[in-house]
């Protein structure tokens, strides 16, 4: 795995951290490129036709077959590692950043900022987020520990990047330049003067994205203050203006038609059924007349794969405190977007581009799930 790119907000490991993080990414990725093909050879093998000959037909829906697996030793161990490798991550990252957080609270006070910060005092975090610890991170997107904690942002910048191993560049900042590409690719000439990037966790997209558009001047809303203390401290390390506001993306302080881009990256599968209505409502609220909105999500779409596929991906809902996962990828979010009034709406896979101005990208017919697909819905508010 390349190393992370250093900034001054990041929690750097020292040698044994970082020979662990590199253990953790190195056992992940053995488990996904080794052990889950035996899922197949199992499922093929054994589950299937043993479920036939009780059954006197082959599983019917992905509940079927997840529950047959599940009985299965190969698919209990494959879990159990799964589950394991994210717990020594996450681990590990959690004594890193505690062994520097003081000095990263106080990098992140930014005496002459070019973008700003605002926090809600009052702010009240959803249910569907304060009832789990999303992706089993401790303390979730929200904990605080210490005044002027930016403990979560700092063990997600670097956890993220050890459990993409990498795959995303060394800012992980692929989705940003994939959410240009698109633009770029779908909609060419357009300029937004303002961009809204909803569930930034700590900058990775919005970054990217917002170096693309240097003249543009771009907010981005998240709901843990520790998460975007750091992001805050990230962006102007890396001098990049972005301001950034604790906000609920379901409802939030900006007014009617304040934006010409509305964006997000992996956000909706961390909400809720009804709270994905509330986004799509309030995204069309916030687009100006004609502005578009483009919502990134993981590239699974279960009325594309065959049950085995949805029940490996089906995994993160029950294991790996995602309850939302299986329901976003079951979801029509195109339809969802056109129920809330938003129009001329599309959705389809797209893949990366590590340069969105040469390699600009639109809608692809082919399916893939690896790190260079994402699925992408995209729309205009009425002119």
């Amino acid at each position: 795995m390349t190393r992370q790119a250093a900034h001054p907000m990041l929690a750097v490991p020292d040698h044994d951290e970082a020979a662990r993080d590199d253990y953790s990414s190195t056992f992940r990725h053995y488990v996904l490129s080794t052990l889950t093909p035996g899922n197949r050879v199992v499922h093929d093998a054994e589950v299937v036709p043993a479920f036939t000959r009780a059954k006197g037909r082959a599983p019917a829906t992905r509940q079927e077959l997840r529950q047959a697996m599940e009985r299965h030793p190969y698919h209990q161990m494959w879990g159990s590692l799964l589950r394991v490798s994210q717990e020594i991550m996450w681990d590990g990252l959690e004594g890193s950043v505690h062994r520097q957080l003081p000095k990263l609270i106080a990098r992140a006070q930014v005496k002459r900022p070019v973008g700003s910060l605002y926090l809600d005092g009052s702010f009240v975090l959803p249910r569907y987020l304060a009832a789990v610890d999303h992706h089993c991170m401790p303390g979730s997107y929200s904990a605080e520990v210490a005044e002027g904690d930016v403990r979560a942002g700092a063990i997600y910048d670097r956890g993220v990047y050890i459990y993409h191993h990498g795959a995303r560049g060394s800012l992980h900042d692929a989705n940003g330049r994939m959410l240009a590409a698109f633009l770029n690719g779908t909609y060419p000439g357009f300029a937004p003067r303002r961009i809204l990037d909803m569930g930034c966790s700590v900058g990775h997209s919005t970054v990217g994205l917002a170096k693309h558009f240097p003249k543009a001047e771009v907010h981005a809303i998240d709901v843990g203050a520790a998460m975007l203390r750091y992001a805050h401290g990230r962006a102007e390390a890396l001098g990049v203006p972005v301001h950034f506001a604790q906000a609920n993306a379901e409802r939030t302080h900006y007014a009617d038609a304040s934006f010409d881009l509305v964006v997000s990256s992996n956000l909706f599968h961390e909400t809720a059924r009804p709270a994905l209505a509330n986004i799509l409502c309030e995204t069309k609220r916030l687009l100006r007349p004609g502005g578009i909105m483009v919502h990134m999500e993981v590239p699974y779409r279960y009325k594309d794969l065959p049950l085995l596929e949805q029940v490996l991906r089906g995994w993160q809902t029950f294991y790996n405190a995602e309850p939302f996962w299986d329901a976003i990828c079951s979801i029509d979010v195109a339809d969802a977007a056109k129920r809330a009034g938003l129009v001329d709406v599309r959705s389809g896979y797209v893949r990366r581009s590590p340069d969105p101005v040469k390699e600009p990208r639109t809608f692809t017919d082919q399916w893939g799930t690896g790190p260079d697909f994402r699925f992408i819905v995209t729309a205009r508010s009425s002119a």
